[in-house]
């Protein structure tokens, strides 16, 4: 596990603090599609992610979903940051990408670390800053971005976390990310294609311009 974080991590934590976080915290895997974070749970552990990519979902009451954001490896999750220190209940539901592995770190350690490791607290502040940008950027393609523009940057922002610019993924599966229909989804690909932008094939899509 120490190699593993030094790897990841290495370049932002001190000895020191890797080898804390190597002894209190537990290994997890995730298949890809399975939920790591729930709506209305109660968030006890931190995610340090190691390998793969999370998608970061808001739901409605009607259980439609919208994506927010991807965590990488070397990335943590703001949210549950907050939902730690103020021992509130999760608003976002954190769904894995890809296969996934992360550590998950006890949130009593969070204030401790803050406190005793000056990498610690500037990692937190980087992950709030690089949340908060993305997060930003959501609302603002939601706000002021056409549909197939929103459609594009999804695509596009799907293949990057992935590491591969053709993507598998139904036209359904679209359509709940980006709470619209499967109609509308289908049309806008057919026009996206039309354009260059993508190639489409059964349940893959190949993005063209990245």
């Amino acid at each position: 596990m120490l190699e593993d974080l030094k790897l990841n991590y290495g370049y932002l934590f001190e000895d020191d603090l890797l080898k804390e976080i190597a002894d209190i915290a537990i290994y997890k895997e995730y298949k890809a599609e399975s939920v790591i974070i729930d709506t209305d749970s109660y968030i006890v552990s931190i995610p340090l992610l190691l390998q793969g990519a999370i998608k970061i979902l808001r739901e409605d009451e009607r259980g439609d979903e919208l994506v927010l954001y991807y965590l990488e490896k070397g990335d943590t999750c703001a949210v549950t940051l907050s939902c730690c220190m103020g021992q509130t209940k999760s608003k976002i539901r954190a769904v894995s990408e890809t296969d996934v592995e992360l550590l998950m770190i006890p949130k009593e350690k969070m204030a401790d670390w803050l406190g005793k490791y000056k990498s610690w607290q500037e990692f937190i502040l980087q992950s709030y800053h690089n949340r908060l940008q993305e997060f930003i950027e959501a609302v603002d393609s939601i706000a002021f971005l056409n549909m197939d523009q929103r459609l594009f940057k999804y695509l596009k922002d799907k293949a990057l976390v992935n590491h591969n610019d053709v993507i598998s993924v139904t036209h359904q599966q679209i359509a709940n990310d980006l709470h619209t229909s499967r109609v509308v989804i289908s049309r806008l690909l057919k026009s996206l294609e039309k354009q260059g932008k993508i190639n489409l094939q059964r349940n893959q899509i190949k993005v063209l311009e990245l």
